[in-house]
């Protein structure tokens, strides 16, 4: 038996009395069967309007159905955002092990599915199989004959389709039936609206904290690769995807891989989207690139693509500058983003660019003032300091020609030969603090030592450093980057937490990590209080993340102190 009804009108939100009234208004003139169910259809109309979560809703709506016209399996398709497929398929009365068996879910793209996709309304059948527009089951799926299918509409808009299979008994489904179920997924319509609606809200709202989160923490301070690293940690939570990864342009055309928030980030930082890949363009002229499945688009050209599925790729754009991109890739076989959560991604991506200018910035006033600041110390130290050391250097020179002891005269000697060396190294510090970023060459020995320089003027002190193996030339550029990253990370860590007075730094290139790899080894060690018992550890989780996204790895121990006072961090990365 085959037979089809009109879906019914569209309707707007209504209080359940209303829906109540209305249903069985509906129903006056039924058979006596279809009207001694009006109690149990109204007692699930009432369970289906309870609560605000989507899915939860969902489920509820497909076991209330299976309920209410005694079937054995019930479950609903989702239609996509184009109309032509399902985004979702929520089931009811199958196993674990029975899903396991069947594999992936329908798509909706063919048979019946899709059919009423196309064609959403009513559909009752006592056999499936004589359908023309079945397609049959895959292998694994319990058997199913008699079928009853009505449209879900949500606000006049088709949302999906409410499908029930295999009356109990073996019997078929009966017209009542259909009108029970047709009344259900009226209500279900008005459930799932406002589902969706509190969901919505409750989306926008963790983007909107989201956003606020990522801008306190830019504006807290950090250095601009933290600045990236919070931006990709707070998307990928987010967007509820694998992978948070922030690109910058490199130079040449193409988008590098600088900052990844991920389980398993080896192999993407410092990958690079070359600038003949089709997506390159539109990004960095400010379009945002969707994806359904990152492993099957041709326009995405890394090796790294088939690690994904569906992907948002969202300029970082801040008035007419492109910063870079935003990507947010989910798993393979993940649910695709909405069009809601691409709007949401969006926007938050503008505020995450609006915030990194507005870092940015904050740090170019902060370093002007460092600048100056140490303008003002090389001054003061060639001014004042080294005229008294001079001034001082003669008055010994004189009283040495004026001795008449001879140990006297040695001693004097010595002294004046001392304070010569000092003038020479005060004359090599006003020099470095007078240097300016963009003076002093890109070697890696420099960067190192600039950073030294940097830190000195905070910790009061100048700490030492030393350099074994070809430095400058065996240590890669995004391994370098790195290595600098973590020794300024462990210097702000000895100033804001160690009270050291004494920092040594040894940057190793000969070194070999556990499985034989060539290394470099950064050490920087201290004489302060050490780590207490149950202290902050994220400056060193920092350091170990970044050393894993490389391949190597971070550790921790006694310092420089009497009975190992302090702290050691040895940070290595493969070379």
């Amino acid at each position: 038996m085959a037979a089809t009804a009109e879906p019914s009108e569209p309707r707007g939100p209504m209080d359940p009395l209303a829906i109540a009234t209305e249903a069985t208004r509906s129903l006056r003139g039924m058979s006596t069967e279809l009207t001694a169910r009006v109690p149990q259809l109204l007692e699930a109309m009432r369970s289906v309007g309870t609560g605000l979560e989507l899915h939860s809703t969902l489920d509820r709506i497909a076991e209330t159905a299976a309920e209410l016209a005694n079937a054995r399996y019930a479950a609903i398709g989702v239609v996509d955002s184009t109309g032509e497929g399902l985004a979702d398929f929520i089931t009811y009365g199958v196993t674990e092990e029975q899903h396991r068996r069947i594999g992936a879910l329908p798509d909706g793209q063919r048979g019946l599915l899709g059919a009423l996709i196309h064609t959403p309304e009513p559909v009752m059948l006592a056999d499936l199989a004589s359908d023309p527009r079945s397609a049959g089951f895959p292998p694994g799926h319990p058997p199913m004959r008699s079928f009853l299918g009505v449209p879900i509409r949500v606000e006049g808009e088709i949302f999906g389709n409410l499908y029930l299979t295999e009356k109990r008994g073996g019997g078929e489904f009966s017209i009542a039936d259909l009108h029970m179920v047709k009344i259900l997924a009226t209500e279900a319509g008005i459930a799932i609206g406002n589902a969706r609606l509190y969901e919505e809200g409750r989306q926008r709202m963790r983007w909107i904290d989201g956003s606020v989160a990522v801008t306190t923490a830019l504006l807290s301070g950090s250095d601009a690769e933290d600045a990236l690293s919070v931006v990709a940690e707070q998307a990928r939570r987010l967007a509820d995807s694998a992978a948070g990864i922030v690109l910058l342009p490199d130079g040449e055309g193409g988008l590098e891989m600088v900052a990844v928030a991920a389980d398993d980030p080896a192999g993407l930082l410092g990958t690079v989207i070359p600038p003949d890949s089709p997506v390159v363009g539109q990004l960095l002229a400010g379009d945002p690139v969707f994806t359904d499945d990152s492993a099957t688009d041709p326009r995405m050209t890394t090796e790294v693509r088939h690690r994904f599925g569906p992907s948002m790729l969202l300029p970082l754009k801040s008035g007419d500058r492109v910063l870079g991109t935003l990507a947010t890739p989910r798993a393979r076989g993940a649910r695709r983003f909405t069009d809601a959560e691409r709007t949401l991604g969006a926007q938050f991506a503008a505020q995450a660019a609006l915030a990194l200018v507005l870092a940015e910035a904050q740090r170019d006033r902060e370093r002007l003032a460092v600048y100056e600041d140490r303008d003002r110390i090389a001054r003061d130290l060639h001014d004042l300091v080294i005229q008294r050391l001079f001034a001082t250097g003669l008055m010994l020179e004189s009283a040495q020609r004026n001795a008449v002891v001879p140990d006297v005269q040695d001693k004097v000697g010595q002294a004046v030969d001392e304070l010569d060396v000092t003038i020479q190294e005060i004359r090599t510090a006003i020099f470095a603090l007078q240097q300016g970023p963009a003076e002093a060459p890109a070697g890696l020995r420099t960067r190192v030592l600039r950073e030294l320089g940097t830190a000195a003027v905070p910790l009061g002190f100048q700490p030492s450093a030393s350099f074994l193996g070809p430095v400058d030339a065996k240590v890669g550029e995004l391994t370098g980057k790195n290595l600098i990253a973590a020794l300024r990370e462990a210097l702000s860590n000895a100033f804001r937490h160690a009270q050291a007075t004494r920092i040594e730094v040894v940057v190793d290139a000969t070194a070999t990590l556990p499985d034989g790899r060539p290394a470099v080894r950064l050490t920087v060690a201290d004489d302060g209080v050490g780590i207490p018992q149950g202290g902050r550890r994220s400056g060193l989780r920092n350091l170990a993340k970044r050393a894993e996204s490389l391949g190597g790895s971070s550790s921790y121990g006694p310092g420089l102190g009497a009975d190992g006072r302090g702290t050691r961090v040895v940070w290595e990365a493969p070379l």
